[in-house]
């Protein structure tokens, strides 16, 4: 069991969490889906040595997004080549959406979760529908959503944390990926944060994972999330490296 290399990392994000449209151009992945999601409506470059003619590449693929009806977005990485960054700030595109990636090895044992939980096929309704009850999803997200969980390739599943009266109280989406284990859609509701649910929800998915062959575990954390940081470092997760999101400046 180890921790994830970056390269490992990004791959298994992209694999477990799908675009509906993907686009390359040598190693960069254009990905989007209907705008749900930055993750799966941004540009990413796999290799930082592929920055040759990042100017015209920027230009090329950013009319792609406006010729598929979505704003141009890129993704920075660790494995952004710098001369992508430089063509962005040419173009005075704007960074926003600063976050962690976290990671860690997976634990060699299962923990037992303080509240009652339960697995799902990531379409079961019962799991994809709660899920989105909890994160306030209108009708189009909620479709998408269920494109996006159709399209996932790798082994996944929902998992769902309950409190004494069986209601619903927390979700997660945990998907396996050539080892590494990735986790999106966390979420509590919004009358039970705090109680431990969150935690309950994500101690099942690590169990799930690491019988499902994951050696090691990666997920993405807001910057400007400190409660949601301070969960995942109680379970064992720390810092790997910091990721950003750039668009076209909007003229005020």
């Amino acid at each position: 069991m180890g921790l994830p290399s970056v390269s490992a990392i990004e791959s298994a994000t992209l694999s477990n969490w799908p675009a509906l449209q993907t686009a390359y151009d040598g190693s960069w992945v254009w990905r989007a889906a209907r705008g749900h999601s930055n993750r799966a409506n941004s540009i990413n470059c796999l290799d930082p040595r592929d920055g040759d003619d990042a100017p015209l590449r920027v230009a090329r693929l950013a009319e792609l997004y406006v010729r598929n009806g979505l704003p141009p977005v890129f993704r920075i990485t660790p494995l952004s080549a710098p001369p992508i960054e430089g063509a962005l700030d040419a173009l005075n595109w704007s960074r926003y959406g600063a976050s962690h990636v976290l990671a860690m090895a997976m634990p060699a044992h299962d923990t037992a979760p303080r509240h009652h939980t339960a697995l799902f096929e990531p379409l079961d309704p019962d799991w994809h529908l709660t899920q989105a009850d909890m994160s306030g999803y209108d009708a189009r997200t909620i479709d998408t959503l269920r494109l996006i969980l159709a399209a996932i390739p790798t082994d996944s599943r929902g998992v769902l944390a309950y409190d004494k009266n069986g209601v619903p109280a927390a979700a997660v989406l945990a998907s396996v990926s050539c080892g590494v284990a990735t986790f999106v859609n966390v979420v509590a509701r919004a009358s039970h944060r705090g109680q431990g649910f969150g935690r309950a929800a994500m101690t099942a998915a690590l169990n799930w994972c690491r019988d499902a062959g994951a050696t090691g575990a990666a997920l993405q954390v807001a910057a400007d999330n400190p409660v949601a940081i301070r969960l995942y470092g109680s379970l064992g997760f720390a810092r790997a490296y910091d990721y950003c999101y750039r668009r076209p400046t909007v003229a005020a």
